[in-house]
């Protein structure tokens, strides 16, 4: 099996669809030899900042000198991006082999009877089993989605579990209020393990208090009033935090901040559990993290942000970024989003600071028609109009803005890494 037989076969077991469930994944995995129960983990779960928290666990780690398994979901241009060690993606070769040890195993289940992998059970294996075989000294492994019946959570009881904010997004799959979502990414805590918990609404956060208690977990949670702003730039933040002072990211917005401080408070659990990350492994790595499609500058003539806010409190913190970074602007918005979110808040929130609209339609078969958001967007009485592909909406935001304008693309990370892909960044 060659890297593109490999990818054929990863992406056609989309067919089966996204079940939530343990029980096909735990078959697989066992097939294979169980090559999670190798590892030590971070588990990383929630609604909004899983991906930015996971990038400065797994940054501080390896400032440390440990050898850092990073695994997160969706990627944004290359298959690869998903499974890294120490920062480097896993090589197409590794992808191709590790893919035909999974197809092996399938084929036998199959032959027993049982139920064929999804797609993402295959991709978590192919995580766990190249992990394995690196010798990873701990894995920051980032939740799918929800937590209790996501195929991460196939581990026995991590290092850390770690649960940012929580909101409501994929509510078809994990509940319609914010206690039934809640419990899903409480999903990941199992007995014994320790416990960083993001700030939440009080009701959540005594839902948290309560399974900790049940499970024999010991909760650490994050006092946000300890963080303290001290300057920000388009080239990055600086705050203290936890005695810290004058910490540095280059990552832009607030709650960068904060998902910075959630990354403290983990280093300090591990420490106490016995590993040794120092406090110049705590600035450089903050300082050094990277983590692309989230409030990213990628241009500045004319000047062009992306970011992958795809559901409402994504696009409120986007608000927020803009407002603060860019006071007073109006930004023509480069928009795709999927049709199963609630893109008609997303709209609602974001609207004021539009001069006008230029609407896609994402690569992704649960994409909205960029037709119909362009009619839905009308409604705010700001030019909207669609583009047939996401070339020709950055050659029409450009021709319309002119070398001064301000554009923004946001509403799906298939759709930002497109843009991406296309103005030849990696």
């Amino acid at each position: 099996m060659d890297y593109k037989e490999a990818m054929e076969y990863i992406h056609e077991a989309q067919k089966f669809g996204s079940r939530p469930g343990l029980e096909s994944i735990g078959k697989l995995l066992e097939y294979l030899g169980n090559p999670q129960k190798r590892l030590k983990y971070v588990h990383v779960a929630g609604t909004n900042g899983k991906g930015s928290t996971v990038a400065f666990i797994s940054q501080i780690l390896m400032e440390a000198g440990y050898l850092v398994g990073i695994y997160t979901s969706p990627y944004i241009q290359r298959f690869s991006e998903r499974i890294k060690v120490n920062n480097e993606e896993i090589p197409e070769v590794d992808i191709a082999r590790i893919t035909g040890m999974i197809k092996q195993a399938v084929d036998r289940m199959v032959q027993n009877g049982e139920e064929n992998p999804t797609e993402f059970d295959m991709v978590t294996t192919m995580g766990f089993l190249y992990f394995a075989e690196q010798h990873c000294d701990i894995v920051v492994l980032e939740v799918g989605l929800g937590g209790r019946l996501d195929s991460t959570n196939t581990i026995d009881s991590p290092e850390v579990a770690v649960i940012t904010t929580i909101s409501y997004d994929h509510m078809d799959v994990l509940g319609d209020t914010l206690d039934k979502i809640a419990l899903e990414k409480a999903g990941i805590i199992k007995t014994g393990c320790d416990v960083v918990l993001y700030p939440q609404e009080p009701e959540i956060e005594k839902l948290f208090e309560r399974i900790c208690t049940e499970r024999h977990a010991k909760l650490h949670e994050v006092e946000l009033s300890d963080l303290r702003p001290a300057g920000f730039g388009l080239s990055g933040q600086k705050f203290g935090f936890n005695g810290y002072k004058a910490l540095k990211i280059s990552l832009l917005g607030d709650h960068q901040m904060s998902n910075a401080a959630v990354a403290v408070k983990t280093v300090e659990v591990l420490n106490a559990k016995g590993y040794c990350i120092s406090k110049d492994a705590v600035r450089s790595g903050l300082n050094d993290t990277k983590w692309p499609g989230r409030f990213e500058i990628i241009q500045k003539n004319p000047f062009f942000l992306i970011d992958g806010a795809h559901n409402v409190q994504g696009v409120s913190t986007l608000k927020e970024g803009l407002c603060k970074y860019f006071p007073g602007k109006k930004f023509t918005f480069r928009v795709g989003v999927l049709a199963d979110k609630e893109y008609q808040a997303m709209m609602a929130i974001i609207a004021p600071l539009a001069e006008r609209f230029i609407t896609v339609t994402p690569e992704n078969p649960r994409a909205l028609d960029a037709q119909d958001l362009a009619k839905y967007l009308a409604r705010y009485g700001k030019q909207a109009m669609s583009c047939e592909s996401i070339e020709a909406a950055i050659r029409k935001g450009t021709d319309l803005c002119g070398q001064d304008g301000m554009l923004c693309a946001f509403g799906s990370l298939y759709y930002i890494g497109k843009v991406r892909e296309l103005l030849g960044l990696r």
